[in-house]
């Protein structure tokens, strides 16, 4: 089984979860960020560069809830999009968020003069409970590649997730060697024509991680048993209506990581 398919898998697998799952998490220990798509004007993409680099490095770049990120969108319907992330913050900090001294005349004057459309804003907060991210406490800038798969939950089968994490999140960390992964969920009511309501982040620190067989199913295997698979399986199809991917590589250039 390679690599490619089988954390596919994995990020499938993560993409589970529902409101009250993520409540039975304390409630002041969450993190949470804020992101939203750039279409940018691709006349302008040497100018808008300059211009977001000089922006988050001067506005986001400390660590902490403010600093922010920048990736490019490398597959799906929004690929040649940007994605623009700030946190991992709590709600109290956005009352604080950088404003002053010049911030928002330098977004409005620099930055959107060079882009076409802002899109897609939202709040996904980590489930601590079913999320594996403390070798990215650091920062994590050495995984430069994160697989996202988005899934919508089946009207009336929330009931099922928990008991879904709390297989995947044993067979998972299981696994021989770094497997960081997070699941968010979506803060805000996204009903199901927009359908984004859970994501799954799976890092990586190149391409070449696809290629490499991370032995899941065996370790779901040996965790839960020679059969639990199929009901595990079933499961998940039962659960879950709709999923779908996109590749997200960093742009350090652009971010405000100095």
């Amino acid at each position: 089984m390679s690599r490619k398919f089988t954390i596919h898998m994995l990020i499938t697998l993560f993409l589970t979860g529902s409101i009250g799952f993520v409540q039975a998490q304390e409630e002041n220990s969450y993190a949470m960020w804020e992101s939203f798509y750039i279409t940018p004007d691709n006349t302008k993409l040497k100018a808008l560069g300059e211009a977001m680099a000089s922006h988050n490095k001067k506005y986001h770049s400390e660590e902490g809830p403010y600093r922010a990120m920048v990736y490019n969108v490398m597959t799906g319907p929004n690929t040649g999009k940007m994605v623009w992330q700030m946190g991992p913050l709590n709600y109290s900090h956005l009352d604080g968020r950088p404003s002053a001294d010049g911030h928002d005349e330098d977004w409005r004057d620099n930055v959107m003069p060079n882009v076409k459309k802002l899109s897609t804003g939202e709040f996904w907060k980590q489930n601590n409970e079913a999320s594996n991210t403390e070798m990215l406490a650091d920062g994590g800038y050495e995984f430069k590649i994160l697989h996202i798969r988005y899934h919508e939950v089946e009207k009336g089968e929330g009931h099922q997730v928990r008991h879904l994490m709390g297989q995947i999140g044993e067979a998972v960390k299981a696994m021989e060697g770094e497997n960081p992964w997070g699941v968010y969920i979506n803060e805000f009511r996204q009903g199901y024509d927009i359908g984004r309501h859970i994501a799954t982040v799976g890092f990586m620190k190149n391409w070449a991680e696809y290629d490499v067989d991370n032995n899941f199913k065996a370790a779901f295997l040996k965790v839960h048993g020679e059969n639990s698979w199929q009901d595990f399986i079933d499961g998940m199809n039962d659960t879950f209506s709709n999923s779908w991917d996109e590749v997200w590589q960093v742009n350090t250039a652009l971010s405000g990581v100095n």
